[in-house]
């Protein structure tokens, strides 16, 4: 990767943090340190942050877990609400961080909480000075210009990291449980962009090129984005 690219970025199916995503999630970080970052991966749970206490309580424990498998600090931001993304200390702790990582959850939450934000400003500059970045699910659905309702029929602005693009997570089971809004965001009429499918345990990952990482496949429905035939390095 050049040193004039921005960090790498992963847009990940399902899976984050399990024992299955650990060389994916290894790799992200040990890229970011390559380009002066540290050892350090900070956990966002924003897109939970309507799951309750419990359910945000599992994703840092777990996150909590990936980190002791890989060596690393963990730093676990509880972004809850748009006066969390203004505050100054977890800013800071963004700035040095080798991976920062989206997980699952709401991405219309997600977005309307980091919109225009000092917080998500902080982690397009940490990116762009070659941190790592990735969303899973929910993340990676926020990352884009759109998102797409999937269990219902809607589309939100997102946060317009990767304004050409619309994700759908999780593709090979949601086409087997929503066929016709699967088929519904494929046929929309006022769509502009790609639309990518990314099936569970997969992700497509940028660094000089779109590659794909993971057992499953990654779909293009709409639209046109190009992957290189080879797969990511740690495949």
């Amino acid at each position: 990767m050049s040193v004039n690219q921005p960090g790498a970025l992963a847009l990940v199916g399902s899976g984050e943090y399990l024992p299955e995503a650990q060389l994916l999630e290894t790799e992200l970080l040990r890229l970011g340190i390559s380009r002066g970052k540290s050892n350090t991966y900070v956990q966002i749970p924003t897109a939970a942050g309507k799951e309750g206490d419990d359910r945000l309580d599992f994703w840092r424990r777990r996150g909590a877990d990936q980190g002791a498998r890989i060596g690393c600090e963990v730093r676990y931001l509880p972004v809850l609400s748009r006066e969390d993304a203004f505050n100054e200390q977890w800013i800071e702790a963004i700035k040095s961080a080798g991976l920062i990582y989206f997980s699952g959850g709401d991405p219309v939450h997600l977005s309307e909480v980091f919109a225009d934000t000092p917080m998500w400003e902080a982690i397009v500059s940490a990116w762009r000075e070659g941190a790592s970045l990735a969303g899973c699910s929910a993340g990676a659905m926020a990352f884009c210009g759109k998102i797409i309702g999937i269990r219902r029929s809607h589309i939100s602005p997102g946060l317009n990291l990767l304004p050409e693009i619309e994700v759908i997570p999780h593709y090979d089971k949601f086409l087997g449980w929503l066929p016709d809004r699967v088929t519904a965001a494929i046929m929309r009429k006022d769509a502009g962009t790609a639309l990518v499918g990314i099936d569970e345990n997969t992700a497509l990952v940028l660094t000089d090129n779109w590659r794909k990482y993971g057992s499953g496949n990654v779909h293009i429905l709409r639209g046109d984005i190009e992957i290189a035939t080879d797969l990511f390095p740690i495949n």
